[in-house]
């Protein structure tokens, strides 16, 4: 859980390399910003690489744009072969990708982003991580508002 909680922190550390202008375009991405903005996971694991005892994150901050269909990047892998950690932080960086404002899309409700990932699982997702993390969020976040 440590692990994936720091991995969560700093998956994205390599967005200090991608031009701001790209990280806060309100449309999309053209074919060479979008491979600019793929570079992320590697640049972010070479930071990684250089701080002692984040060696475990590594995978984290790499793999987290994996599918589970072998449709992801950096490398293309596909079903277990990526780690479990990366399979998990992949769901919980989509989901929150999709609940929280980002100036490309429009923000999703609790219940839309639960779809999509239902829809995804197998896919983008792995079929066996998507409904835990959603009876979670169920559980911890959404009962919870109800009664708020």
């Amino acid at each position: 859980m440590d692990i994936l909680a720091l991995g969560s922190i700093i998956h994205d550390i390599g967005k200090v390399e991608v031009p701001r202008e790209y990280l806060t375009k309100t449309g999309k991405l053209s074919l060479e910003e979008w491979e600019m903005m793929k570079k992320h996971v590697t640049w972010g694991k070479d930071w990684v690489e250089s701080i002692e005892g984040f060696e475990d994150t590594i995978p984290l901050v790499e793999l987290h744009h994996e599918r589970f269909d072998g449709g992801g990047y950096p490398y293309g892998l596909k079903g277990y072969s990526i780690p479990k950690l990366a399979r998990i932080l992949c769901i919980v960086d989509s989901f929150d990708a999709m609940t929280t404002e980002r100036p490309y899309q429009p923000t999703k409700s609790f219940e839309e982003a639960i779809e999509e990932l239902r829809r995804c699982a197998g896919t983008q997702f792995d079929p066996d991580l998507v409904e835990p993390f959603v009876e979670m969020i169920q559980e911890m976040y959404m009962t919870k508002m109800k009664v708020l």
